[in-house]
């Protein structure tokens, strides 16, 4: 069985949800906000959206390539576009017209993958999307973002259409629980955010697993271990002055993603620290190399320790 996430009171729903009602409240007021779609319209909840603004949203078919070139093409004219696709084929069939179209040309489009990492568990590793941060932290001139719960993606969602550069916004399925009671410590792309706060170990997270990590250090803390866990939620700027500032206070540091261990959020962290003298114990979790069991998202997160159970036994064995 997969470990139960307890949701708050409160009615907290899928960022992917939140990203669009967010998006149809943007475009109430500004005609040059434009969805562009790859048959993606219902899986990107953005049905409500097409219907109030039917003129402000444009349907490609199942064409990735062509979705990224009209998006690029749009933003040109100084229209504020969202590419919304599946995060398995935006990020790899049109790679080449994000770093080309979209990037070298610096068009202000953002790219926004939904159903991201293991979201589509059961139907296997065709649709899993283990490789976007990797792919895309290779190619200049791109803001990278996986919001972790509602708050993130409203104001994640707000930058984007503010920005003059390409930005990628990653989304999972799940209903997320809000993080923080109160957000007043603000949002901005490449500020992570503190969670809770304690000097044994940093746990640093990103998107979907922000909040199985925030279980494992209340479950860390019964045992004595004090945790800091951070909402790395930008992994393109990357938080630096924060991670030196974990790195000094520290006695180890874990990262934990839905992502492949290759090529994101914990190499990211493990590169920048590795030049910069860091020489403390360090984990990344994440999906391994090879290809995931099958089945709901929460079974491969328990399978691959992207558990409350399985993070707080990496921190206690790197800390032994």
């Amino acid at each position: 069985m997969a470990e139960q996430i307890i949701i708050p009171a409160g009615g907290d729903k899928p960022n992917q949800d939140v990203f669009s009602e967010t998006l149809q409240r943007l475009a109430a007021t500004d005609k040059n906000i434009i969805a562009v779609t790859s048959d993606s319209r219902g899986s990107g909840k953005l049905v409500p959206f097409g219907k109030s603004f039917p003129k402000q949203i444009v349907e490609v078919g199942i064409a990735e390539q062509n979705l990224v070139g009209v998006a690029a093409g749009l933003a040109s004219c100084d229209k504020k576009v969202f590419a919304v696709s599946p995060a398995c084929f935006l990020t790899a069939r049109a790679l080449e017209q994000i770093k080309n179209d979209i990037c070298y040309s610096d068009n202000s489009a953002t790219v926004v993958g939904i159903s991201a990492g293991v979201s589509y568990g059961a139907l296997g590793s065709t649709h899993h999307s283990l490789h976007d941060f990797a792919v895309l932290r290779a190619i200049n001139n791109i803001i990278i973002v996986a919001p972790a719960d509602n708050f993130e993606t409203v104001k994640a969602t707000e930058l984007a259409a503010e920005s003059k550069h390409p930005v990628y916004l990653r989304f999972g399925k799940r209903v997320m629980p809000s993080l923080k009671e109160d957000n007043s410590d603000g949002f901005e792309f490449g500020k992570g955010r503190v969670i809770t706060e304690g000097s044994d170990v940093a746990i640093i997270a990103n998107g979907e697993t922000v909040y199985p990590a925030v279980k494992a250090a209340e479950k860390l803390k019964a045992n004595g271990i004090a945790a800091t866990v951070v909402s790395m939620h930008t992994i393109k700027p990357l938080d630096t002055e924060l991670l030196m500032k974990l790195a000094a206070t520290c006695k180890a540091i874990v990262t934990v993603e839905e992502h492949s261990v290759y090529g994101g959020l914990g190499e990211a962290c493990a590169s920048y620290l590795l030049q910069h003298g860091y020489a403390k114990p360090f984990k990344i979790m994440g999906i391994p190399d090879e290809y995931t069991i099958t089945g709901p998202q929460l079974d491969i997160f328990k399978h691959y320790g992207i558990s409350e159970e399985g993070i707080a036994d990496e921190v206690t064995k790197l800390l032994r």
